[in-house]
């Protein structure tokens, strides 16, 4: 085991791809916590971490990986890599929230993102099978812009590792269970779509929750009140929870919709200008808005070409 996990060490700075060991059989970084970093040693000016210490170095890759069984961290931003890492499920109770209702798994997120944008799935691209069974493809990152790792920041169980982050090389065994190379080619550029998406988006002033209501229709102080706390919901949620609250605010207002009191699109507009001003993407606020409206009974036509 130990000779397959230094081939696969060499093979990866081979590449081009700085690695670092991980804890033998684990996912976890070897060596110490920056809250135990004694201070000494390499960590002597600082503590450094496991992108800092990532190396492509063959001797001492070579002296690491045969003072143990370690498994292989690959660092992604010092190695250009951009991952989108498509999850499955942990369990039964693990099901996808309602902007995403019937998607069985990360792989049919980032398929249905692919289609929104016009774009084939890239199989193409070198491709590692997770332990869980999942799958992460390799891109590289675009040259002048430095991406950033995230959770779910595509949808969800779709990740993406790039600065700041790292993914278990193929050859690690994590659990028993193999990283396994499943497409043996080199990584494709990442597409610029992809790249659009993953490019931090420098947020609107938040329009005045007052305003967006005036703006959507002029009406009873019932409506107006309705109006009011699902824009207020939208605004005040935390991230993680944003994609959620702007779908149940499509939802609720669908109703006003079906009964004529706010048209399809002041909804769809200010919706997207409430989601946009939280940090919600174009895609994201589109999709929720679609969903909430579809399930709500309205708005099959928004968004329509």
């Amino acid at each position: 085991m130990s000779e397959n996990l230094l081939n696969a060490a060499l093979t990866a700075a081979e590449r081009g791809w700085p690695v670092f060991p991980l804890r033998p059989g684990d996912k976890r970084p070897a060596g110490h916590a920056e809250a135990r970093c004694p201070g000494t040693g390499r960590c002597a000016e600082g503590h450094r971490t496991p992108e800092q210490r990532a190396t492509r170095d063959t001797a001492t890759i070579t002296a690491a990986w045969s003072a143990a069984p370690y498994n292989v961290g690959l660092a992604t931003g010092p190695a250009g890599l951009l991952v989108v890492d498509l999850d499955l499920p942990k369990d039964d109770a693990d099901t996808a929230p309602e902007v995403w209702a019937g998607m069985a798994d990360g792989l049919d997120v980032f398929a249905t993102l692919c289609d929104q944008a016009g774009e084939r799935l890239p199989t193409e691209t070198y491709t590692v099978r997770t332990r869980s069974g999942g799958q992460q493809l390799y891109f590289t990152a675009p040259e002048g812009k430095t991406l950033r790792s995230g959770a779910g920041v595509l949808g969800w169980k779709v990740d993406t590792r790039a600065w700041g982050g790292y993914v278990v090389a193929a050859g690690s065994i994590v659990g028993g269970r193999p990283y396994a190379v499943i497409h043996n080619a080199p990584p494709l550029p990442l597409p610029a779509w992809l790249s659009d998406l993953l490019t931090p988006q420098p947020l609107p002033a938040p329009m005045p929750i007052t305003s967006l209501a005036t703006h959507m229709r002029k009406t009873s102080a019932y409506l107006a009140t309705a109006v009011e706390g699902e824009l207020e919901k939208v605004q005040s949620a935390r991230e993680g929870g944003r994609n959620g609250a702007l779908y149940a605010a499509a939802y609720a207002l669908a109703r006003f919709i079906r009964l004529g009191d706010l048209t399809e699109t002041a909804v769809d507009t200010d919706l997207t200008a409430a989601g946009l001003s939280v940090g919600l993407s174009p895609t994201e606020c589109r999709t929720a808005i679609r969903s909430g409206l579809r399930r709500g009974g309205a708005g099959e036509e928004v968004g329509a070409a």
